[in-house]
């Protein structure tokens, strides 16, 4: 790293063993004793092919307690979303509110707009059930406001409007068969419930009777076309459901196909083929449920016509996003910060122009230029690379911002909530640890905060990649870490260079 060094330290054991030393130990031997146990991790049989990155720092004393190949680029899975909400927050700030323009494009004339209704899409990624509890909550409002104005009647068609982020849907090098999961889902300037909708499914009372299915969060997009068979209940794969569902890419519609037991019920997820259209469709059920009707009549060119802004959708604070966005580790909401930073930043939504906005920031922050290749906001390309020493760049950056507090507070906590939830329970780092995991195949990744006993703040970063174990190990290994640095007490005593690992 530039500055000063930091000195580091990685610690490796079990984390049952939680109970603190009855004699403290002098702050030289601890360390070494950290440094000991590290390396003989990092350094385990079970995981000599596999490529390890670590950094620790005490930012407070610029003290790098240990270090093992910090420099070197490894793929960082959601780590990722540590480095896209910090660039938010500072370039964007903790208040800032998505605003979504609904426009009429033609004349309002008793209570019947002559034309269609325009959404402007602007990245708001809050639409969704995970973020307003429900989906339609939003939409609904938005048809509120518009009976309150009037308006009864929409001649024309609902629309989205704009091409603010013009270029892919998804990120760089995304795999083909992630785009069929939610994690995975495509995303535009209109976002409706992260890009997925949930198909509830439901067998016949007896074999051979139709099943039953809806949507959810709207319950008229996507359309379904249900081919799957009720059946008796026997053993093994016909005890359960066996159902799937897939976009049809000629009809647009959601086949539900395979089997399920008379009287049994299952939900599945589809990602939306075209985000704009999953959110103007969910906005005008909301109209119609509202009594707005929408007659869907062709409206002539309409280059010229007279357009208003009737209102504008306002999404919450990014300061709450963030929580929605960070515990979870949810990859669409990254995409749409990403590239929201470009939007706003140039007026232009593009992974180029974010790409290139990012960098500059990491470079503000005294990330190495060859310490990062960042390529999308989530974290789910294997092409983003990042260094520990440019997490833990980051996360002294927002150790020294003004919004650390919002940032600090958006992180999953050990124990408590988010990827965190189930990790840690019971140790020192419970309700201390506040970190982002990070795992794709044969990745696993965990970066943060931690407290020492005696009170001091850390950095740490532990990535790995291409290891053959399972991945629990690596999580026990990095919990494990984790663990042995809230128990430190000799941290920031002046005892001089901890060194320790291989750093070149």
């Amino acid at each position: 790293m530039r500055s000063a060094p930091w000195r580091l330290l990685v610690l490796v054991a079990s984390v049952s063993c939680t109970r603190p030393l009855r004699t403290p130990m002098p702050a030289r031997d601890e360390r070494a004793a950290l440094r000991y146990t590290i390396d003989s991790l990092l350094a385990a049989p079970e995981t000599r092919q596999a490529r390890w990155g670590v950094l620790i720092v005490e930012p407070m004393g610029g003290d790098t307690l240990y270090s093992y190949d910090s420099g070197k680029l490894l793929v960082p899975a959601s780590n990722m979303k540590l480095v896209t909400s910090a660039v938010a927050l500072d370039a964007l700030g903790p208040d800032f509110r998505f605003q979504t323009p609904i426009v009429a494009r033609g004349e309002v004339r008793a209570g019947v707009l002559e034309g269609d209704l325009l959404v402007v899409g602007r990245g708001d990624p809050s639409v969704s059930d995970n973020s307003a509890g429900d989906a339609m909550l939003p939409l609904r409002a938005v048809a509120d406001s518009l009976w309150d104005r009037g308006i009864r009647r929409v001649r024309g068609k609902v629309l989205p409007f704009g091409n603010a982020f013009p270029d892919a849907n998804a990120g760089p090098a995304w795999s083909w068969e992630d785009l069929d999961f939610s994690y995975g889902a495509k995303i535009d300037e209109l976002l409706f419930n992260e890009g997925f909708a949930e198909v509830h499914v439901r067998g016949g009372q007896r074999p051979g009777d139709a099943p039953l299915a809806h949507t959810t969060p709207s319950r008229t997009f996507p359309h379904l076309r249900v081919q799957a068979t009720t059946i008796a209940r026997g053993s093994g794969r016909d005890s359960v459901a066996q159902v799937d569902a897939v976009n049809d890419s000629l009809t647009g519609d959601v086949v539900v196909t395979g089997t399920i037991p008379a009287g049994d019920s299952t939900t599945v997820e589809v990602t939306h083929r075209d985000p704009d259209e999953a959110f103007v469709a969910a906005l005008r059920e909301a109209l119609v449920d509202r009594g707005i009707t929408v007659s869907d009549s062709a409206i002539g060119p309409m280059a010229s016509a007279r357009m208003d802004t009737l209102l504008a959708l306002r999404s919450p604070a990014l300061h709450q996003i963030l929580g929605a966005f960070l515990k979870p580790s949810q990859n669409q909401i990254g995409e749409m910060l990403f590239k929201s930073i470009a939007l706003q930043r140039t007026d232009t939504g593009s992974y180029r122009v974010g790409r290139r906005l990012v960098a500059e920031r990491l470079r503000g922050w005294g990330a190495e230029p060859g310490g990062f290749q960042v390529m999308d906001g989530s974290g789910l390309s294997r092409q983003d690379l990042v260094s520990p020493e440019t997490i833990a760049r980051v996360l002294d950056a927002m150790r020294k911002s003004p919004h650390f507090q919002t940032y600090y507070d958006a992180l999953p906590v050990a124990g408590i909530d988010g990827t965190l939830r189930g990790r840690m329970r019971s140790t020192t780092a419970e309700a201390n640890v506040r970190g982002k995991t990070g795992t794709l195949s044969n990745v696993r990744s965990l970066s943060g905060y931690v407290t020492t006993a005696n009170g001091r703040l850390l950095i740490f970063s532990v990535l790995c990649n291409n290891y053959l174990v399972p991945t629990a190990y690596i999580t026990r290994v990095q919990d494990t870490i984790a663990v042995r640095l809230s128990r430190l007490r000799g941290v920031g005593v002046g005892v001089g260079s901890a060194g320790g690992g291989r750093d070149h």
